[in-house]
């Protein structure tokens, strides 16, 4: 009677083995009962080890932002405003690459600005950009510039070819009669063999073609450069500006005279002089764009 109801330890599987005398059927079913459980085993393994695998893809991300300081910024470019936030420790060239995706204009056609030109290798920690900071930025796509650049760049080749051809700029009687005036009183200092950011207040102490007195303050938000003199304020849109001549002063190298090519011909230029030499560049870059002269 135990082995009818299973209490001797031999199943009814078992006992119908016995009972048909087949040793081979009952080693089918033994090895059965092996195999699944190997395959329960096996597949408990494997759910465990891609559990692990996606535990790790999720824990290992290197370019990951977690964890590092984060600043919120509002990007504003051609009337439109976009959310970003970066690492505060990221630099100019990152932030361009994150406007880039914003906006689709690429790092090369932009030109950033906060308190200035934004400088690229620097980190934004470096520049002091503090939390819901505005960034503007100004460019066109690369179509536009093309359309604009030709024309540009063929203007700024007849000068330089025109400016070899004469002495030297500050020897010429027309530039003269300001220059032997001397040095303004209220001259901004200047570091020769520099190079600096534009001030956030306009440039001021200088003179222009009639000896009057000249500010220019670069409106970068706007795109514009304002001229300013004791007259008038005449509001320059830097696209307008086919190029930029400078020159360093004899005598006083570490002040320049300067002209904006505001059409194609040289009645056109518009000279400031006693510009100090460090700003020089920074003018340049500010006015043309590091992509529109060479």
């Amino acid at each position: 009677m135990a082995d009818q109801d299973g209490s001797g330890g031999i199943g009814m599987d078992s006992e119908a083995c016995l009972k048909s005398k087949d040793p081979a059927l009952c080693e089918t079913e033994s090895l059965s009962e092996g195999n699944a459980a190997s395959c329960d085993q096996a597949s408990s393994k494997t759910d465990g080890e891609n559990s692990a695998s996606q535990g790790s893809a999720v824990s290992n991300g290197g370019d990951s932002d977690e964890g590092k300081e984060m600043v919120d910024l509002k990007i504003i470019w051609n009337k439109n405003k976009y959310d970003l936030k970066i690492p505060l420790d990221g630099t100019g060239a990152n932030l361009k690459e994150k406007i880039h995706s914003l906006t689709g204009l690429p790092p090369a056609m932009q030109k950033v600005m906060y308190k200035g030109l934004l400088p690229e290798d620097k980190t934004l920690r470096e520049i002091k950009v503090t939390n819901g900071a505005k960034i503007m930025v100004v460019g066109s796509t690369i179509n536009d510039v093309l359309a604009v650049n030709t024309p540009k760049e063929v203007i700024q080749q007849e000068v330089k070819a025109e400016e070899n051809k004469k002495e030297p700029l500050c020897r010429q009687k027309q530039h003269r009669k300001v220059l032997d005036k001397g040095k303004p009183d209220d001259v901004m200092p200047s570091i020769k063999g520099a190079k600096e950011r534009l001030p956030t207040v306009p440039l001021s102490g200088m003179y222009n073609k009639s000896g009057g007195k000249v500010r220019l303050t670069f409106k970068l938000e706007q795109d514009q450069l304002w001229i300013g003199t004791k007259e008038r304020t005449e509001k320059i849109p830097m696209g307008s500006i086919k190029n930029v001549v400078t020159e360093p002063i004899e005598g006083h190298e570490d002040y320049h005279m300067m002209a904006f090519q505001l059409g194609p011909t040289e009645a056109s230029q518009y000279w400031v002089y006693w510009v100090p030499a460090q700003f020089v560049d920074a003018i340049k870059d500010t006015v043309l764009g590091k992509w529109q002269y060479f």
